[in-house]
């Protein structure tokens, strides 16, 4: 690819190391000095999903985000790994439990006080109804 032909690229790369900020930065200078250029890249962004999208900057993208849980190559690491991982899940669902129960418990108790502040209402009223 020649280099004239690799400019475009090269540019996007760049502007993709440095962040949504240049993107914008790049968008406002081109309708500065010459709009139908501001014009176009704004529409690349847009419809590229530079603008808008969730991975809009793949310079950032961390190491681990990009290689998710692939093998490290170590057996016993990846072991350790998976177990940790499957004890951090079996915590996690624990403590949503032990959540529920606490609303749950919580609930029943408001829903305690309120039958028994109807019930004492409703006695009050009823001893002191005219007969």
């Amino acid at each position: 690819m020649s280099s004239v032909a690799a400019w475009p690229s090269q540019a996007e790369t760049w502007l993709d190391q440095r962040g949504k900020g240049a993107w914008i930065a790049a968008t406002v200078l081109s309708f500065i000095f010459f709009w139908p250029a501001g014009l176009a890249l704004l529409a690349y962004m847009i419809w590229g999903k530079r603008m808008f999208g969730k991975c809009a900057n793949r310079a950032n993208r961390s190491p681990a985000r990009m290689h998710g849980f692939k093998s490290s190559g170590n057996s016993a690491f990846d072991a350790y790994k998976a177990e940790t991982l499957r004890r951090l899940e079996e915590e996690q669902e624990s403590f949503e439990a032990f959540l529920q129960r606490l609303r749950d418990s919580k609930d029943k108790s408001e829903f305690d006080d309120f039958m028994e502040d109807r019930a004492t209402k409703a006695k009050d009223t009823g001893e002191n109804a005219p007969a």
